[in-house]
């Protein structure tokens, strides 16, 4: 379990926590667990998500076990520092959807003696780094990645697979579209879509070609 830093009078600066994984990994359940512990200590707190999620609530971060605390939608990662002013702590969810300027915001933040926690998947449903969060990760002083379970194997699950038949790599969802997978798992998935699409591509091809014939 994360334990939090011993804060140094002395150096005015605060750090950055990135919290990472695939999806159903407990990312979100961190991060509220990390900022309710802030709160109990009544230390000033801010959580910010990108306007775009609005899965569970528009107003508030809610984790897969529905654990809930308020939070402020924001369109861009430029509007955060001046709705942090004055905070302590400053809790980033789903930063993944943030643009690049989320790196530059969390490092001004640190430097200014906030402490940030940070949210967000560090891959993609290709297997790809997603978004800003590696650099995020970089520049962090503690990275904890979580895990899910795999639904196929049991075993440790650290990729976001896509069910749903969508190419585009913001697709907001849950159980219905995504699935927590091992490597394993994951690559026979890809593979056996990969086969599949190869398949549908060459009977599109040669549809056309019989209806010339027949014509």
């Amino acid at each position: 379990m994360f334990l939090e830093n011993t804060v140094n009078h002395k150096e005015q600066f605060g750090w950055i926590e990135v919290i990472c994984g695939s999806m159903f990994s407990g990312k979100t359940e961190e991060l509220i667990r990390r900022l309710r512990r802030a709160q109990f200590a009544k230390q000033k707190i801010e959580i910010f998500k990108p306007e775009i999620d609005v899965r569970y609530n528009e107003d508030k971060v809610v984790s897969h076990d529905a654990n809930e605390i308020r939070s402020t939608p924001v369109p861009a990662a430029a509007n955060i520092p001046m709705l942090a002013d004055g905070c302590d702590v400053v809790g980033i969810d789903e930063a993944q959807f943030f643009d690049d300027e989320i790196i530059r915001v969390c490092n001004d933040l640190a430097n200014k003696g906030v402490r940030v926690i940070v949210a967000g998947l560090d891959m993609d449903f290709k297997g790809n780094p997603f978004g800003p969060m590696p650099s995020l990760m970089a520049t962090a002083e503690y990275v904890t990645k979580v895990h899910a379970v795999c639904t196929r194997t049991g075993n440790l699950a650290q990729y976001s697979y896509r069910k749903a038949k969508s190419n585009d790599l913001v697709l907001l969802g849950e159980v219905e579209e995504y699935e927590p997978l091992s490597r394993a798992a994951y690559y026979k998935s890809m593979l056996r879509d990969k086969v599949r699409n190869i398949k549908v591509n060459e009977a599109e091809e040669v549809n056309p070609k019989l209806k010339t014939g027949n014509g």
